[in-house]
C-alpha cells in the first residue's frame, strides 16, 4: 500500500510540485490550501505524513498552529515544515513544536524525498517500538519470538503471585530487566525494587550493606546505618548473582526468608519485614549446589519458581527488532539519526553467537553509529559490521573460507556442502523454526524436511 501523504500549502504551484514529485515515486497524495482544508482531511483519514507551509496566509489557521494541532491528536503523524521565507528562529520553532524536519524553498527535489522517507521510517519505528514498550510495559524485553513470548506469560503469572524466584541466564540476557517487570506488574509496584549486586560488594562490607547498623564503627553517637532489606520493606529485593554471596551471609538470607526478620549488626531487637525476593545467576545452579557455593536450603526457597532466560542466539529472530529499538533510543541520546541495516546485515547479525548477548548487541549498535562510515541516510551492509561479527557469523566471512574448501570438490559435493551450511545458517536465523525457514528461502515445509534429513541435518523444530 502507498504511503499517504497530505501537502499543504496556500501556493497551487508548489502544492502541484510537490505532490507530483512524490507521486511519481510511488507515494499517494492528497492536498489542502489551508489550514482548515488541511484538519478535514486529516479527520477524514490520518496520513502517514504531512507537509506543511509555516505561512498560510491565516492567522488562525497558521502553520505552526497546525502543526500544534497535529502533535497533539496525531502524535505518530510526522511533519515537515517548508517556507520560502523563513529565519532560523522559525526553523528552531518549528522544530520544538515537533517538526520532523524544516526544508527552505527553493527545495531540491532529492533532498525532499530522503527526507520524507526518513520521516516515514523513523515514525513507524517509533510506532512499533511503543507497541512493544506496551506489550512489554517499558520493560526492555523487546522481541516477538516463542521463546520471548513465553517469559511474558510467566511474567504475567508471576506478577499475581507473592512468591520468590530464581531467574538463570547468560550474561546479558536481561534478568535484572525481567525481575523489574514482575515487581511493575505486581502489588508491590509502588514500592522499592532494590537491586543488590552480589559481586561488587567487599565480603566484610556486605553484612552492614544489607542489614545496616546498629552504631557506626565505635562511637555510639553516631547514627545508625539502614541497610537495604530495611530501606525495601513492603517492595521488592532482587540479588544478582546470588552465589557471590559468603556462605555465613547465605544463611542469614536463609533465616530472613524463613522468620521475615533480621537483625542490623550489634542490634539485639529483630525487625519484622515483609519483602518479595529474587535471585539471579548466570551460572548452573545445581552444579553451584553441588560445588558448594550455593546454599542447598537457600536454593530450595528460591526454586519452586525458576525462570530460564533464553540467550540471544536462541532468539535470534528479535534481532532486527531489537537492533531497531536500539538504534532508535541510542541514536536520540546521542542527537543523531539512526541507522538503517541492510537485510544482508541483519542475516550476519542473526548467525552471529552473541556470547555477551543483549549487553554485546548494544555495544555494536553504538559501535556502527560512530564507526560504519558511508553515507549516513544509506543503510549498512555487511562490509561495515565489527570485523569479530563478519569472522564469527556462518553468514559472514566463514564463507570466504569455506570456498576454499568446497572449491576442490567435486560439484555434487560442493552443492550438498554449500547447502548444508546454508540451510543451518538460515535455521539458526529463525530460532530452529522450520515452518518460517521454508517460508524465507521459497520451500514447501515437507521439501524442505527431505532436504534436510538427506544432507543429515536434524535439529530442527516445527
Amino acid at each position: 500500500m502507498a504511503f499517504d501523504i497530505l501537502v499543504v500549502d496556500d501556493e497551487k504551484d508548489i502544492r502541484e510540485l510537490i505532490s507530483g514529485i512524490l507521486s511519481d515515486e510511488g507515494y499517494q497524495c492528497r492536498v489542502a490550501s489551508d489550514g482548515v482544508q488541511a484538519l478535514e482531511e486529516i479527520k477524514k483519514r490520518q496520513p502517514n505524513l504531512v507537509i506543511l507551509d509555516v505561512w498560510l496566509g491565516d492567522g488562525e489557521r497558521d502553520g505552526l498552529k497546525i502543526l500544534e494541532i497535529i502533535k497533539r491528536d496525531h502524535p505518530y503523524v510526522p511533519t515537515v515544515m517548508i517556507s520560502g521565507h523563513s529565519t532560523i528562529e522559525t526553523a528552531v520553532a518549528a522544530i520544538k513544536k515537533g517538526a520532523y524536519d524544516f526544508i527552505e524553498k527553493p527545495f531540491k527535489a532529492e533532498r525532499m524525498l530522503v527526507i520524507v522517507k526518513r520521516a516515514i521510517e523513523s515514525s513507524s519505528l517509533r510506532r512499533e517500538n511503543d507497541e512493544l514498550r506496551q506489550k512489554t510495559g517499558g520493560s526492555g524485553l523487546i522481541g516477538k519470538s516463542m521463546a520471548v513470548e513465553q517469559i511474558r506469560n510467566l511474567i504475567s503469572e508471576m506478577a499475581e503471585s507473592n512468591s520468590r524466584a530464581f531467574i538463570t541466564g547468560q550474561i546479558g540476557t536481561g534478568k535484572e530487566t525481567v525481575a523489574r517487570e514482575i515487581h511493575r506488574l505486581s502489588k508491590r509496584s509502588d514500592l522499592p525494587f532494590t537491586v543488590f549486586h552480589c559481586g561488587s560488594v567487599h565480603p566484610t562490607k556486605i553484612e552492614a550493606e544489607l542489614f545496616g547498623t546498629e552504631i557506626q564503627g565505635q562511637n555510639a553517637n553516631e547514627p545508625r546505618k539502614i541497610g537495604l532489606v530495611e530501606k525495601t520493606h513492603g517492595g521488592t529485593l532482587y540479588f544478582e548473582e546470588m552465589q557471590l554471596l559468603p556462605l555465613s551471609v547465605q544463611g542469614k538470607i536463609v533465616r530472613l526468608l524463613q522468620d521475615g526478620t533480621f537483625f542490623r549488626l550489634g542490634a539485639k531487637e529483630p525487625i519484622k519485614v515483609d519483602i518479595r525476593y529474587f535471585a539471579s545467576t548466570s551460572e548452573n545452579l545445581n552444579e553451584l549446589v553441588q560445588n558448594g557455593n550455593l546454599r542447598e536450603d537457600l536454593y530450595y526457597r528460591f526454586t519452586a519458581n525458576h525462570i530460564r532466560l533464553p540467550s540471544l542466539k536462541e532468539r535470534a529472530s528479535d534481532i532486527p527488532v531489537l537492533v531497531n529499538h536500539l538504534m532508535e533510543n541510542i541514536a536520540k541520546s546521542r542527537s543523531s539519526m539512526p541507522r538503517k541495516i541492510s537485510d544482508s546485515a541483519f542475516a550476519i547479525l542473526q548467525t552471529y553467537s552473541w556470547p555477551g548477548n543483549i549487553n554485546q548487541l548494544k555495544n555494536v549498535v553504538e559501535w556502527l553509529l560512530i564507526m560504519a562510515g558511508g553515507n549516513p541516510t544509506s543503510p549498512i551492509v555487511p562490509e561495515m559490521l565489527p570485523p569479530e561479527i563478519q569472522n564469527d557469523a556462518p553468514l559472514g566471512n566463514s564463507w570466504q573460507q569455506k570456498s576454499a574448501e568446497i572449491i576442490v570438490l567435486p560439484l555434487r559435493e560442493a552443492r550438498e556442502t554449500f547447502e548444508r551450511e546454508y540451510l543451518i545458517a538460515q535455521i539458526q536465523r529463525f530460532d530452529g523454526n522450520i515452518s518460517q525457514t521454508a517460508r524465507f528461502i521459497g520451500m514447501e515445509r515437507s521439501a524442505l524436511h527431505r532436504k534436510l534429513r538427506a544432507l543429515g541435518v536434524c535439529d530442527y523444530r516445527e
